[in-house]
């Protein structure tokens, strides 16, 4: 398992996330932030747990201000 933390406050409206990874993030209509999809807010980020998705670290190292962690859960 995995968790995924995405810090959307300080989005910078890329896209780089959900150009990588579109399973996981998406480019909100409302006000152009990406959203990582079938999170929950907690501690002003937003959090997902799930299975292995190669997706995400991909998203992790394509962020240029570096807003989004993947943690291994033990």
């Amino acid at each position: 398992m995995f968790k995924i933390i995405h810090e959307r406050n300080k989005c910078i409206r890329c896209g780089a996330c959900a150009a990588v990874c579109p399973e996981l993030f998406e480019m909100s209509e409302k006000d152009k932030l990406a959203f990582l999809r079938g999170s929950k807010e907690k501690n002003n980020a937003y959090e997902l747990e799930c299975e292995e998705m190669p997706c995400a670290k991909e998203a992790e190292d394509v962020c240029p201000v570096k807003i989004i962690k993947v943690e291994k859960k033990l």
